[in-house]
């Protein structure tokens, strides 16, 4: 197939705002198609000429494709900036100056050479993308230059995705949708459609049968339904295993002897970006070859709280890399196993996956199994689910004890319970600094890394623990609040403090600190205002304004009672909010 047939149906498909149509075109196209362009003509469609997984990428701008452009019209690059301005596409400068129509190139060849602009790189790599851009557009028809440059800049735009391919490819060999589900399942365990097309193309319905799940090629990830109550899980569910949902970064890990790979939610390949994960999956995970899931987060390696989404995401980026995986660490909290050394264990039950998991992970810093109960109390469910929330954790997700693991699939095997993002807390809360926790890694010199805050319960004169601190002082605050804090000191815990938290130094209930939290959650750790049902009230991300208000004694601090009327307020104004949803 000539490239220049091929744009012609790109001008179809783009000229069609109706989906069946669309699919129609794509059958025709397919139809068409031998083993040998069937793959790249489907990454062309996604104007790429490799799966999305794959970090391959033109790296050329529109000043560069100009350039290009220029050489191979034979035209000033000024000429061209100026019809640009007016034009707004430069594939359509293509149609308007190409005096070229004899020529073209076959989709094979086409590909061949996008492939290699793709993979330049070094010192002279831009001129001879360049002039290897002008080659093209010199040796394919008007209207194949014109999408030609709209694939090298991403802005092919078609308008399709994978369901419609998918459909197509079907229809192209038997006339309907019936072969769908086979495809589907053949994409969902490889994110690669032009390999499951050509393997498609070559041996047919049998042979898309066979393929199985690989180290190297992502499983595109499961995902879960969502209820807003505990009571909806164990009615879906029955008996179910709880986990924690953390609030980072959905990992996958393919290792395969030395070799690792860090695959992202949308299949991004972010290995680079974490070193730190890189080296743990080594340490702990023996294993040749395998495939697991888990969730990144990052936390203060002196308080070993957990951070918001808003800090760990500050860890993917192109540059400074190690110096951000010190400033802030991740730990990778794995829940499910998906493949090790030859076997694919995807259809295996969940309760016997993770038990292969716990098998095959060695102990260590970096890499956790996330913790999990197995029940089908209600009341459980929810102590567990204010735990997590205490953690600084997102909420939780519910399996189906003997589901499989279904790829690309949502359902509800999993299903998610989480606290909304949206801070609620928009007072900040006066606490009494009851104790403070000694300091690790970079903290380490000053004796202090986090401290154990606390309000006033007025009708028992006692003080009640409401969160754990440390974020907010600057490294000088830090130093200062040792030298006060050690000036009063005690040996145990002070009668009038009620406390399940056991911190490295007490301190006698004297100096007042401001803070600010997201909201006010159930605590099973925190002792303000713990009711019949064992539960307490914490705050949730809380940090430190500030530093010590001299203007509040610890009599003066916020009351229990003040933060349980601000956790009702707050929880009117969420379900006034979802009313209005």
């Amino acid at each position: 197939m000539l490239f220049g047939e091929l744009a012609q149906y790109f001008k179809k498909i783009e000229s069609t705002p109706k989906r069946n149509e669309m699919t129609e075109i794509l059958a025709d196209l397919f139809k068409k198609a031998d083993k040998e362009e069937i793959d790249k003509i489907v990454y062309l469609l996604n104007g790429r000429v490799a799966p999305d997984y794959e970090k391959i990428e033109f790296g050329m701008s529109e000043k560069l494709v100009l350039r290009a452009m220029a050489l191979a019209l034979e035209l000033p690059v000024l000429e061209l900036e100026k019809a640009y301005k007016e034009v707004g596409d430069l594939g359509e400068l293509i149609i308007r100056y190409s005096r070229k129509e004899g020529k073209d190139l076959s989709v094979v060849e086409t590909f061949k050479i996008l492939y290699e602009i793709a993979n330049l790189s070094g010192e002279g790599s831009i001129d001879a993308k360049v002039n290897r851009l002008a080659y093209l557009i010199n040796s394919l028809t008007p209207e194949g230059g014109k999408y030609l440059v709209r694939i090298v800049l991403g802005k092919i735009r078609l308008g399709i995705g994978e369901p419609t391919i998918m459909d197509a490819l079907s229809f192209a060999r038997v006339k309907d949708k019936g072969l769908r589900p086979y495809i589907e399942r053949a994409f969902n365990i490889t994110s690669d459609l032009g390999y499951v097309a050509k393997v498609f193309w070559e041996g047919g319905i049998d042979e898309l049968k066979k393929i199985r799940v690989e180290v190297g090629r992502p499983i595109r990830m499961a995902l879960a339904e969502r209820v807003s109550r505990v009571e909806d899980i164990v009615k879906k569910l029955g008996k179910c295993s709880v986990e924690p949902k953390f609030d980072g970064f959905r990992c996958q890990i393919h290792k395969k002897g030395d070799k690792v790979r860090i695959f992202s939610r949308n299949l991004e390949d972010n290995t680079h970006m974490f070193p730190d994960l890189v080296e743990g999956i080594l340490k702990q995970i023996p294993n040749k070859e395998i495939i697991i899931e888990g969730e990144a987060i990052s936390y203060n390696p002196e308080t070993g709280e957990f951070y918001p989404f808003q800090v760990t995401v500050q860890r993917k980026r192109k540059y400074n890399i190690f110096e951000m995986a010190e400033l802030y660490p991740l730990q990778l909290f794995a829940f499910d196993l998906l493949y090790v050394d030859g076997e694919d264990v995807t259809s295996v039950p969940y309760l016997r996956r993770r038990k292969k998991l716990e098998e095959v992970l060695k102990e260590g810093d970096k890499i956790f199994i996330t913790k999990n109960i197995i029940t089908n109390d209600p009341k459980e469910i929810q102590v567990f689910f204010e735990e997590c929330i205490t953690e600084g954790l997102e909420g939780i997700v519910a399996k189906r004890l003997d589901a499989p693991y279904q790829a690309g699939v949502r359902n509800f095997n999993w299903i998610k319970l989480k606290r909304s993002y949206q801070s609620h807390l928009t007072d900040t809360i006066d606490c009494v600094i009851l104790g403070y926790f000694k300091g690790r890694g970079h903290r380490a010199k000053f004796g202090i890394g986090a401290l154990l805050v606390g309000v006033y319960d007025r009708e028992r004169d006692i003080f009640k623990t409401v969160a754990k601190i440390g974020t907010g002082p600057t490294e000088e605050e830090w130093i200062k609040f040792r030298e006060i804090l050690d000036e009063v000191r005690v040996s145990s815990k002070p009668n009038n403090v009620e406390s399940l938290i056991e911190p490295d130094v007490w301190v006698e209930p004297k100096y007042v600190v401001e803070i600010q939290a997201d909201e006010i959650t159930r605590s099973p750790v925190h002792t303000c205002g713990n009711e019949a049902d064992g539960l307490g009230y914490a705050l949730r991300f809380p940090r430190v304004i500030g530093f010590v208000r001299e203007d509040k004694g610890p009599y003066e601090a916020t009351t229990v009672e003040e933060v349980l009327n601000m956790y009702k307020t707050q929880k009117r104004e969420k379900l006034e909010e979802n009313s209005d949803i």
